[in-house]
């Protein structure tokens, strides 16, 4: 697995905005409203979208050269460049919302003494599960 890719991007400037599209990467696409906003917006699609593909177990493929790629007349090439590893962190440490159920005389106690129920959770759910420092 590799931790650092540089995709071209194809910025198709229109009076409404400007469409970002990965030609390398079906389905990965994005928009703005500026230039600024379309280089994060970019940056931000690519990391997604080779993330997703990573968890999904697809193959990456390689850039396509910039003399391979044909474009029209309001469109330009925008080299997008992305360090994996960050997004990798930050990814595993992302909250995901779990739905639960507990007897309500225990939840009305609990809500009583304003119990924090996502760190009782993690709290018990580490304990459980033997846990004891962060894992990546």
């Amino acid at each position: 697995m590799k931790n650092h890719y540089i995709f071209p991007a194809i910025f198709s400037f229109d009076t409404d905005g400007i469409a970002i599209e990965f030609p390398d990467l079906p389905g990965c696409f994005t928009s703005a409203n500026s230039i600024e906003e379309a280089n994060y917006m970019a940056k931000d699609a690519l990391e997604l979208h080779l993330y997703s593909m990573e968890e999904d177990g697809d193959v990456i493929p390689s850039p396509s050269h910039l003399t391979d790629l044909s474009l029209e007349k309001k469109q330009r090439i925008v080299l997008v460049e992305v360090w994996m590893q960050p997004v990798r962190d930050e990814m595993q440490n992302k909250s995901v919302k779990k739905t639960l159920t507990v007897p309500k005389w225990l939840n009305d106690i609990a809500e009583e003494n304003q119990v924090n129920f996502s760190h009782i959770l993690q709290s018990a759910l580490k304990q459980y599960l033997g846990i004891t420092e962060k894992r990546g």
